[in-house]
């Protein structure tokens, strides 16, 4: 088991630098120098070239990213041209209302789609199952930004329960926070519920077809003890798969959503890096999304090997 859990961890770590080597070139050979966007069209050339060097912008490629990954692994991303101060620190303040929005909405999708299911495979083809499939469907179907719209529409124009936008801050209050974050919330969940309980759907269907659910039948155990001590536990791993890639989806997903509610989060600060040309800001939250990716794969394969313990001999 160690020598499996060394390498996984191994393979981690190189993914992660592969990945961040192909960001920070894709990001040196952008068009739009941000020196010169700093500056404006009115500098000197030798103002210009000044502020590269400080910039770091006149050094080959190898070697900025060599530096930038030492200060990576030491903690130092770098200092933002826009905000003049650590990228570190920026990632950290915003990820406090990114993170918190991604688990309430996966929460919500869970709650939605679980439930929902399990329910249209227990009654598949009947009234229950169709109504869940067109449903599914049409929250897939209907872009994020819509159901924001409409959520804002409803809910704080008319009738005035929620607000608009904006984010009061986690020192105000955890009500009025998660009051804030409710709306974005649903929005996120809605189009994710629709993929998982689709999932979960087929997954209750292709278990409840295996040998060992008709044998527990022919035991004399009722539906609902096969449905919840068979069917749903065996279903876990495509469910699982799905929830990992969700949650990375919702944290590096929310940009349309953080800026139709004005909410400061990752999404929002990627956004403002992009328009106002601030590549070190746009480049370490790319690596930090692709870097949750990564992350959240490798955590979901071990999950694998905790549910399902022929895995485990199977990579060994």
């Amino acid at each position: 088991m160690i020598v499996l859990l060394s390498r996984r961890f191994a393979g981690l770590i190189l993914t992660l630098i592969a990945v961040s080597l192909l960001i920070f070139t894709v990001m040196a050979v952008l068009p739009g120098d941000p020196a010169a966007i700093t500056l404006g069209t009115s500098a000197t050339p030798e103002t210009l070239a000044a502020l590269r060097h400080t910039m770091g912008l006149d050094q080959p490629l190898m070697l900025r990213y060599g530096r930038w990954l030492l200060g990576a692994f030491t903690g130092d991303l770098g200092q933002s041209y826009t905000y003049g101060v650590p990228v570190g620190g920026l990632i950290l303040e915003r990820l406090a209302v990114t993170l918190p929005l991604a688990v309430f909405a996966i929460f919500l999708s869970i709650a939605i789609a679980v439930p929902l299911g399990v329910a249209a495979a227990a009654r598949r083809g009947g009234v229950f199952d169709i109504l869940a499939t067109i449903l599914s469907q049409m929250s897939i179907a209907v872009p994020g930004f819509w159901v924001a719209l409409l959520l804002i529409i409803l809910f704080s124009t008319t009738l005035g329960l929620m607000p608009a936008g904006g984010f009061p801050g986690w020192g105000n209050g955890l009500l009025p926070a998660l009051k804030a974050l409710a709306l974005p919330a649903i929005a996120l969940a809605l189009p994710q519920a629709g993929v998982l309980t689709r999932v979960t759907r087929t997954a209750m269907i292709d278990v409840m077809h295996e040998d060992f659910v008709r044998t527990a039948r022919a035991k004399g155990l009722s539906r609902r003890s096969v449905l919840w001590n068979h069917v749903v536990p065996n279903a876990l791993v495509p469910v699982l798969t799905i929830l990992g890639l969700q949650f990375t989806f919702l944290v590096a997903g929310a940009v349309l959503i953080e800026n139709v509610f004005n909410l400061p989060g990752l999404g929002r600060l990627a956004y403002q890096a992009l328009n106002q040309r601030d590549i070190i800001v746009m480049q370490d939250v790319v690596v930090f999304f692709a870097g949750l990716v990564v992350v959240m794969n490798f955590l979901v394969d071990l999950s694998y090997l905790a549910i399902d313990p022929r895995l485990r001999g199977r990579e060994l």
